[in-house]
């Protein structure tokens, strides 16, 4: 059975988990009311998607 032989350091140890992170959504700013909302999705706040009115209140 594998054993290290030497015990993993505390900074080794912490370069390999660098990419542990969480990804941030891509956010941008909705042309009609100006709230920000996920690309390529349908405002939530006025219901426009590429200058059409999608969704009605």
């Amino acid at each position: 059975m594998a054993v290290p032989k030497r015990r993993t350091s505390k900074t080794r140890k912490l370069k390999r988990r660098t990419h542990y992170k969480l990804a941030v959504p891509g956010m941008v700013q909705c042309p009609q009311c100006g709230e920000l909302k996920l690309s390529h999705r349908v405002c939530p706040e006025c219901g426009y998607y590429k200058g059409k009115e999608v969704v009605n209140d």
